[in-house]
């Protein structure tokens, strides 16, 4: 199951979460079965989801829908930085 791991800066966190767990809708059409995230004290924001279906991911991820709510949840879109692991090392 391909993993997605996205980081980025918000304008203030608790406005962050707040929009964040408000976007079930849309982060079940990206195929998301589980997510996971972090904040740090300077604003850093560090989400972490399993997708069935990252193609879907992708389209949903880049669509003019996931633009307004990181607007309207207060995300510096120019901060966001995206990653699919895509290697494996078993200890």
């Amino acid at each position: 199951m391909p993993r997605v791991i996205v980081m980025g800066e918000v304008e203030d966190l608790a406005r962050w979460e707040k929009g964040f767990r408000s976007h079930g809708d849309l982060f079940r059409k990206m195929g998301i079965s589980k997510m996971e995230y972090t904040t740090s004290g300077s604003n850093q924001i560090t989400v972490c989801a399993d997708t069935t279906d990252l193609d879907a991911y992708m389209k949903v991820f880049q669509s003019p829908a996931t633009v307004e709510a990181m607007a309207v949840d207060g995300v510096k879109r120019e901060t966001v930085k995206s990653f699919v692991l895509d290697k494996e090392f078993k200890v």
